[in-house]
């Protein structure tokens, strides 16, 4: 359905570090590289941050990265910590969206809610 998002990031380079460190255990990496803005995404970026440019203020953003299993839940999770996310929830399993689905939330650097998330049974 959504072809990319992008999100504006008071501190590009402490933003990238963040991204480069919680998506490689997705299998995600850092495609696009330029002075204003960074593409994410494992063939073409479809995850985006840039620095922040327009607007006022702060709305919390939510996103919610796939994991290939429950191990890379955990990876994420891991991750974000040590890059010093601020954890919301730690991974576990979420039965009240489905029985399945095993999530862990964090905040990025400039406060969204990031989450990476597996719906595969284990």
């Amino acid at each position: 359905m959504l072809d990319h998002v992008g999100f504006q990031c008071a501190d590009l380079e402490t933003s990238a570090s963040f991204y480069d460190r919680v998506l490689e255990p997705l299998g995600l990496r850092r495609l696009a590289d330029f002075a204003v803005a960074m593409g994410y995404g494992s063939e073409h970026a479809d995850f985006w941050i840039g620095k922040l440019d327009s607007g006022t203020g702060f709305r919390e953003s939510h996103i919610a990265f796939q994991a290939p299993d429950r191990a890379a839940v955990d990876a994420f999770f891991r991750a974000a910590v040590e890059a010093g996310a601020e954890v919301l929830h730690e991974p576990a399993v979420h039965p009240e969206y489905h029985p399945a689905y095993y999530g862990a939330f964090v905040r990025d650097p400039d406060g969204n809610n990031v989450e990476a998330v597996s719906h595969r049974p284990e």
